[in-house]
């Protein structure tokens, strides 16, 4: 026999505690007889209470106890072989991890909202391969196609703006290694979500998305950050904004988002571009694009089904209350 919720077994710990306190009060009871006087004659004299019948239903109703115990303990007997198989897609996840992303004309700041999208993206999944990469002046695989969402967040969770060793923003680059971390033999069933303020864009995007479409990925694009500009802080050790960047020139460095270049991304893979915002609704028309999309299997198992029996245990516990209630404590006239 396998048990579905053995947990639950502990409480048959309880009955033998059940069985003492009927014992208890019956001997309170005894006691509080002998108060008025002899406990046999007194017992004689309760004509009309069958103390029999009384210790019947006490023990009817120790053993109805057992049994709703070890139903709630989902008995499972019988078991059959059943193959399970998993459908989704291959999701690419590519974050921008320059410094441009410190700015903080989104709040908390540009990097930190990228990072919470892709986390809400990811808790919407539902069988879909997801993997992570990251970019500055050059890109990085940081978690490759996976079905374990939780490593993938572990990933997301140590990423950082300046983490790459090249400054920059090579978008172009990034697509590129995307299209590598994608299964080559399959035209379908691909998605690049690119989280970035669309800077710096000297790696030919548009030559490496005419590319991903030829290989059969969409690609969302997601701009972070505001049109107007934003200077890009720098925050010491303690995490508090220490100054800003600036050029050679001593000027204060103003970075912008860039929505054009992330629209024409998008517009060449027939996919579609995204400004975040506070409500991250942009993610909930991404996913409902991506749950529209074609499945393909992913994954297929083969795992043992156990037949539930409880219900036989919760009916046994049924009828012995049913004679229980029609005994009564009563003796026949």
């Amino acid at each position: 026999m396998h048990w579905g919720t053995p947990v639950y077994l502990n409480f048959l710990l309880l009955i033998p505690m059940l069985a003492i306190f009927f014992i208890f009060i019956g001997i309170n009871r005894r006691k509080t007889i002998k108060r008025f006087g002899d406990a046999a004659l007194i017992e004689r004299l309760s004509f009309s209470k069958s103390f029999a019948k009384e210790k019947v239903r006490k023990i009817l109703i120790i053993i109805a106890a057992s049994f709703l115990i070890l139903a709630l303990a989902m008995p499972q007997i019988g078991a059959r072989l059943t193959m399970t198989k998993r459908y989704g897609i291959d999701i690419m996840i590519a974050i921008d991890t320059s410094l441009s992303m410190m700015a903080q004309d989104i709040k908390p700041s540009r990097i930190e909202k990228a990072k919470l999208e892709i986390s809400s993206l990811i808790d919407k999944l539902k069988g879909d391969r997801v993997g992570i990469l990251t970019f500055a002046g050059n890109s990085f695989m940081q978690c490759p196609l996976t079905l374990d969402y939780s490593a993938a967040k572990m990933f997301l969770s140590i990423i950082e703006p300046g983490m790459m060793p090249r400054p920059g923003t090579a978008i172009g680059d990034a697509i590129k290694t995307a299209i590598k971390g994608f299964t080559k033999k399959e035209r379908k069933h691909k998605v690049l979500v690119l989280l970035t303020d669309g800077e710096g864009h000297n790696t030919n995007p548009v030559e490496a998305s005419n590319e991903a479409k030829k290989e059969g990925i969409i690609i969302y694009t997601i701009g972070i950050g505001t049109k107007k500009g934003e200077p890009i802080p720098i925050i010491d050790e303690s995490g508090k904004v220490n100054g800003y960047k600036k050029d050679r020139s001593g000027e204060v460095v103003m970075t912008k988002l860039d929505e054009e270049m992330l629209q024409r991304i998008a517009l060449i893979t027939d996919g579609k571009y995204y400004h975040a915002t506070a409500g991250e609704f942009e993610l909930d028309k991404i996913y409902d694009k991506i749950n529209k999309m074609e499945k393909k299997e992913l994954s297929s198992r083969l795992f043992t089904q156990y037949e539930d029996r409880f219900q036989y245990f919760l009916g046994v516990a049924f009828i012995l209350l049913c004679i229980e209630f029609i005994i009564g404590d009563r003796k026949k006239k």
